[in-house]
């Protein structure tokens, strides 16, 4: 069972914001051997949906996406730096992240549809969600990628 928080950028803490970057880095730079800017300046106007679990006393975070208005990177609102963490993975966490992620989103924007940028392997997952893919496949950053839309 995850602990969940949904927090905007300025009620993040510095202790839960240095542990997201330092998830996202782990998984984006190192694990997937992808060089780019990862702090890319949509985190501030972003809001965080952090998932918590307490492995042996310590917190440790899980689960991680942002949700972006809509206008604000693409004309539908969007989910992106969706991450599970190698020790959450194969446990569920990442269909309740998204499943989470999904609602808040819809909560803060009603009526607006969610654009992604989904790594293709993925593609079968979102659309368990309602996601459609809207675009062919494309190259970012050594991964191939495709738009999709719910």
């Amino acid at each position: 069972m995850l602990d969940w928080q949904f927090s905007s950028f300025s009620d993040l803490s510095n202790k839960d914001l240095y542990e997201v970057l330092a998830q996202r880095q782990n998984i984006f730079i190192l694990e997937q051997t992808c060089l780019y800017p990862d702090i890319d300046g949509y985190d501030l106007e972003a809001h965080h949906l952090l998932g918590w679990r307490v492995e042996d006393g310590k917190r440790e975070l899980a689960a991680y996406l942002r949700v972006l208005a809509p206008g604000a990177k693409y004309e539908e609102m969007s989910l992106g730096r969706v991450i599970t963490t190698q020790a959450a993975r194969g446990s569920g966490a990442g269909r309740q992240l998204l499943a989470r992620g999904i609602a808040c989103a819809e909560a803060l924007h009603p009526g607006h549809r969610i654009r992604i940028g989904a790594q293709q392997y993925l593609e079968k997952f979102y659309q368990s969600f309602g996601f459609e893919t809207v675009s062919a496949p494309y190259d970012e950053d050594g991964i191939m990628h495709i738009d999709m839309l719910r």
